[in-house]
């Protein structure tokens, strides 16, 4: 195994123009700016490829591809109040989606221990056929997919910290028990979806865990959730692959929500994804979805990335306790999975 994590990038990011819009090319300057004046962390830079077309529809119809290419080679298009195309977001897209695919196939090949895809546009808000939320094309969903469809893993765990539930990833997967998606997310706030009752369908139900918290809440209740219901349903589940919708829109300083997080936060919730998965023997890795405030923005990515890149700590840090939230969401959980119901 390379001893370095890897940093997935591509310079098309900052071809997606959004116009006077949160969801800016600024969001990566800011980013690399940070990492820069940090030796990057002594990640591994590498290009994203662009993703085939045949893994990016596994997830989105052919026609939905095709009608955001054409809307890119007509010089883009207002898709809706929040999202917009520009004549670089369909290619920034394709590198976007393959940045998420590159890191899994890096990490699946151990060939890296760790890593964070970093592009815009995000996507974690787009739905099988529909734009929206800033996003084009489910990046987290395609990667997932591509694990489970291309490389035959049977269990993948997806974490969304965004402090905006993942409607596209929770809809994309509402059926199936191969990805288990567990999403944190201010209630109310836009897309407005993604109660706790919501767990799924079919095949799936108990593979969606929506675990919404009230504007306020901070690193307490984010580190309590990913300590006692998150970090239980890992090892309840056995995935073969960790992967994080990371946003930063939950940190204390953005301007689109209401949440507290910190980056010693982000840093914490990370230090516990890592020690499950080296417990589960479960390569982690990172997918950056929002984050508006770009100073916060590039210090979480940082803090993030540290985590990363550190040995995995053998003794767990001092408990944040168990909130009232992760409690209750425990005990809802263990309908589904029973170790649950002994916090």
């Amino acid at each position: 195994m390379a001893h370095a994590p890897v940093f997935l990038e591509h310079p098309s990011s900052l071809h997606h123009d959004t116009g006077a819009h949160p969801e800016q090319p600024a969001r990566i300057t800011a980013i690399a700016r940070e990492l820069g004046q940090q030796d990057w962390l002594a990640f591994e830079r590498v290009t994203s490829p662009r993703v085939a077309r045949e893994t990016l529809t596994a997830v989105h119809p052919e026609g939905y591809v095709a009608a955001i290419e054409r809307l890119a080679e007509r010089g883009g298009a207002q898709l809706d109040p929040d999202t917009v195309v520009s004549a670089g977001s369909f290619d920034a897209a394709l590198h976007s989606a393959g940045g998420a695919v590159g890191l899994v196939d890096l990490l699946l090949d151990r060939s890296a221990p760790s890593g964070f895809s970093v592009h815009r546009p995000p996507g974690h808000h787009a739905e099988r056929a529909e734009a929206m939320g800033f996003c084009l094309f489910n990046n987290i969903a395609v990667a997932a997919r591509h694990a489970v469809s291309a490389r035959g893993l049977e269990r993948v765990l997806v974490l969304d910290w965004d402090v905006h539930h993942g409607n596209g990833t929770n809809d994309i997967f509402h059926s199936s028990p191969d990805v288990l998606f567990v999403s944190i997310h201010q209630s109310p706030l836009y897309p407005g979806t993604g109660p706790a009752s919501d767990v799924g369908e079919g095949a799936g139900a108990g593979y969606t865990v929506n675990l919404p918290v009230p504007a306020g809440a901070g690193d307490d209740i984010y580190r309590s959730l990913v300590d006692h219901v998150v970090v239980p349903l890992a090892h309840a589940y056995e995935p073969q692959l960790l992967l994080i919708s990371a946003g930063f829109d939950a940190h204390r300083d953005d301007p689109l929500a209401d949440c507290r997080v910190t980056e010693a936060g982000f840093s914490a919730m990370t230090a516990s994804l890592r020690r499950a998965g080296e417990q589960l023997d479960a390569p982690v890795g990172a997918v950056l979805e929002g984050g508006y405030s770009l100073d916060a923005l590039a210090r979480s990515v940082a803090a993030t990335m540290a985590t990363l890149a550190a040995p995995v700590p053998r003794e767990h840090p001092v408990d944040a306790g168990v909130a009232p939230l992760a409690h209750d969401a425990a005990l809802r959980v263990s309908r589904w999975w029973p170790a649950l119901a002994s916090l």
